[in-house]
């Protein structure tokens, strides 16, 4: 399939995250924009059979898809939402944490023109955060307070632009 002349790359540096939990009772989670986000993979298993009395040929055949982990970063601010949200599953009776801790998670990306509509959307279902991580701590540098969250999702679907 042919692509048309004024197809463009995607770019990697302007996109959005989106992070709904029905428990903590507001819209999306996050109020500050992650800086970084890596983690948006599938991968399936190949299983492969072989039968018995043929020696030159191997079945291969789709196994289970198991999927990564979402890691994102962001400079920390007075917003300890995620802190809140972590906190909260550690305190969260099994069936909370089964239907209203677990979060949606919309990975958005954006076009360069910022009048532009977004482009490709990753969307994440039934995640649980991992990791926690707060930002290191130098007297010595000068930079940014980078906190980092990791978070384990169920499943991954890809919605294009203009389809449901």
């Amino acid at each position: 399939m042919a692509t048309s002349p004024e197809a463009r790359p995607f770019t990697s540096f302007n996109f959005s995250v989106e992070i709904r939990v029905p428990f903590m009772g507001k819209g999306a989670l996050c109020s500050a924009a992650f800086q970084e986000c890596d983690g948006l993979e599938m991968n399936t298993e190949i299983k492969t059979v072989r039968e018995g009395g043929n020696n030159t040929r191997q079945i291969k055949m789709l196994g289970p898809v198991t999927y990564g982990a979402l890691t994102l970063k962001r400079g920390m601010t007075d917003s300890f939402d995620l802190w809140e949200w972590f906190d909260a599953l550690q305190h969260a009776t099994p069936s909370q944490m089964r239907k209203q801790m677990r979060a949606n998670v919309d990975v958005v990306m954006l076009p360069a023109n910022p009048k532009g509509k977004e482009t490709v959307r990753f969307i994440l279902s039934n995640c649980l955060p991992m990791k926690l991580k707060a930002p290191a701590l130098n007297g010595k540098e000068g930079g940014i307070a980078i906190e980092e969250m990791q978070l384990a999702y169920e499943s991954m679907r890809l919605k294009a632009p203009g389809k449901g």
